[in-house]
C-alpha cells in the first residue's frame, strides 16, 4: 500500500507545484502590465477635427456672405470719391499658367490641367459627379464651399457619403497656383488628403 501512496504523491506534487507556479505567473504579469487607454485622447482628436471643419465652413460661408463694397455715391466729394475709388476697384485676377513639368516632379506622374483626380479623394466617377455640376477646374473646386461639395456627392448616392471633402478646395487651389511641392508634401503629411 506504501507504493502506492508514493506513487500518488510523486503525480500530485509536481501538479500542485505547476498550479500554483501558473497562478503566480498570471499574478505577477497582471500586475506589471499596463493598460494604455487612448480614448481620451481619440475623442479629443475627433472634438478637434469637427472644430476645425466647423471654422472652415464657416469661414466658407462668410466668404460667400461678404457684401459688396457699397458704390461711391455722387453726394460725396471729390476727395472722397478719390480716396474710395482703390477700394471699390478689385485687381483683376491674374490668370496662373500651368506648369506640366514642374507638377510631374513634385507629384511624380504626369499631371494635365485641370485634372480634378490630382486631388486626393477624387477619382474618376467623383471628378465625373464635379464636371455635371459645373465644377470642371482647379480653379472652380478651390472655390466650391465644402457644403457644395458635399451636395455634389450627395447627388452622386449613398456610396459617395464615405467621402469627407473638407480639404478639396485647399488642395485644388494648390493645384491652381502652381504649388505642387506644398500639395505633395501635404498629402504626404495628411495620409493622402484625409484630415
Amino acid at each position: 500500500m506504501e507504493s502506492g501512496n508514493i506513487n500518488i504523491w510523486c503525480w500530485l506534487i509536481p501538479l500542485l507545484v505547476g498550479v500554483i507556479c501558473g497562478i503566480l505567473g498570471y499574478l505577477i504579469g497582471k500586475g506589471s502590465t499596463k493598460v494604455i487607454d487612448n480614448s481620451e485622447d481619440l475623442k479629443r482628436c475627433h472634438d478637434k477635427n469637427s472644430k476645425l471643419k466647423a471654422d472652415l465652413e464657416a469661414c466658407n460661408q462668410k466668404l460667400l456672405t461678404m457684401p459688396e463694397t457699397p458704390s461711391v455715391s455722387s453726394s460725396l466729394g471729390a476727395t472722397a470719391a478719390a480716396v474710395a475709388a482703390p477700394i471699390a476697384m478689385a485687381p483683376e485676377p491674374v490668370a496662373i499658367p500651368f506648369d506640366a513639368a514642374a507638377a510631374k516632379l513634385a507629384i511624380g506622374k504626369t499631371v494635365k490641367e485641370n485634372d480634378l483626380k490630382v486631388v486626393e479623394g477624387i477619382g474618376p466617377k467623383i471628378e465625373g459627379l464635379f464636371q455635371a455640376a459645373g465644377v470642371k477646374t482647379w480653379k472652380a473646386l478651390s472655390e466650391t464651399s465644402v457644403a457644395k461639395c458635399q451636395e455634389v456627392l450627395k447627388g452622386g448616392g449613398d456610396r459617395y457619403k464615405i467621402h469627407d471633402p473638407a480639404s478639396w478646395p485647399m488642395q485644388s487651389k494648390m493645384c491652381y497656383e502652381g504649388k505642387w511641392a506644398e500639395l505633395a508634401k501635404w498629402q504626404d503629411e495628411h495620409d493622402h488628403g484625409k484630415l
